[in-house]
């Protein structure tokens, strides 16, 4: 069971979305001063590969619990935009209305909850949550970190965000990267989704979090948890939520991480599918005459799966050691903010 990225959109970017996350934090919080209709209760904030479209799965089937159908609106996160115009569950939220428009039919005994996992390494979103939904609870699910990073990788370079496919080297271009060179283009104006790396401040982003709702507000699960004991952990997450927790919960597998086995072999099937050449254009505009667009991107990912994409690859192994060393320091802080022993969880103490 694992997690969506800040977008599960798999057929490829479609152009910088033009919504909240160009306007920062001024604007919207100019927007969310007078609310026209139902701010969500609760909120899944992250982090991404880590299980968090697998409880949005299930939460979404309590009857007391409405989830919007987007998920990843990510309207908080004022400070991260997307190159994603559209995505499963419909358009991107541009203004207040169009998000809170998310949650219309929601019935006034639901409690309201969405998932964006980019509000966990957002600077602005907790702040932004916090002015919008004072007593909102949040939810964060953590993992491991070299594993987390790996796992981020892949579906990176699935979603073609990424197209350095050695994690190694990926991690070694941050530096360049920082600066805004050696950037797909898709992210040319947005570095920081390709800074690995960066994303494993676990004690600076419960940080955020706590600050603006305290601890009793903030439920903090570890993803090993979620693996092992998953009705369980569920059932954790109903009783913090005030709803039903003895309510039949059915365990769900979601956005398993994949290998991309060729960038080149996925271009060419990108190529085909957008029309790109006179040939493909053709025989695209007989497809698209004949086929259902829903049908046409039912199809696409059908190829992708089951040609562009396989089993991940044994992760590498010094690789894999070197990173543990690296975030030794994070995971000890981490083990004693949180007063739970994840060195030995998760294996740091062997590192010694």
């Amino acid at each position: 069971m694992t997690a969506s990225p800040e977008s599960s959109r798999e057929d490829g970017p479609a152009g910088r979305s033009e919504g909240v996350s160009g306007r920062g934090v001024a604007a919207v919080q100019a927007q969310i001063a007078a609310p026209h209709g139902r701010v969500p209760d609760f909120f899944i904030v992250g982090q991404p590969k880590s299980g968090t479209t697998a409880l949005y799965e299930m939460l979404r089937a309590h009857p007391q619990v409405f989830m919007s159908e987007l998920k990843e609106p990510r309207f908080f996160a004022s400070d991260l935009p997307s190159p994603f115009n559209e995505r499963p569950g419909g358009q991107p939220p541009k203004t207040f209305e169009d998000y809170l428009a998310l949650f219309d039919r929601a019935t006034p005994e639901q409690h309201v909850g969405e998932a964006s996992t980019a509000y966990i390494w957002s600077d602005t979103a907790a702040g932004l949550i916090a002015s919008a939904q004072p007593d909102a609870r949040i939810i964060v699910i953590l993992r491991e970190p070299a594993s987390f990073i790996r796992s981020m990788h892949l579906q990176l370079l699935q979603i073609r965000v990424e197209r350095e496919r050695s994690l190694r080297k990926a991690i070694a271009l941050e530096g360049a990267r920082r600066e805004g060179r050696s950037l797909p283009a898709v992210v040319a104006n947005w570095p920081k989704v390709l800074l690995y790396t960066d994303r494993v401040r676990y004690v600076e982003q419960l940080r955020r979090f706590h600050e603006h709702f305290g601890a009793e507000r903030v439920l903090v699960l570890i993803y090993d948890d979620f693996r092992s004991d998953n009705e369980g952990t569920v059932r954790s997450v109903l009783r913090f939520l005030d709803v039903d927790d003895t309510v039949p919960v059915a365990v769900t597998e979601a956005n398993p991480t994949v290998r991309l086995r060729s960038v080149r072999l996925d271009e060419s099937v990108r190529a085909l599918a957008v029309g790109r050449g006179p040939v493909n254009r053709a025989f695209r505009g007989t497809i698209k005459a004949l086929t259902p667009r829903t049908l046409r991107r039912r199809a696409q990912r059908a190829v992708r799966s089951r040609v562009v994409f396989g089993a991940p690859q044994p992760p590498d192994a010094q690789l894999e050691l070197e990173l543990r060393q690296r975030f030794r320091g994070e995971v000890v802080a981490l083990s004693e903010y949180l007063g739970r022993d994840l060195v030995g969880l998760w294996g740091y103490d062997s590192l010694d």
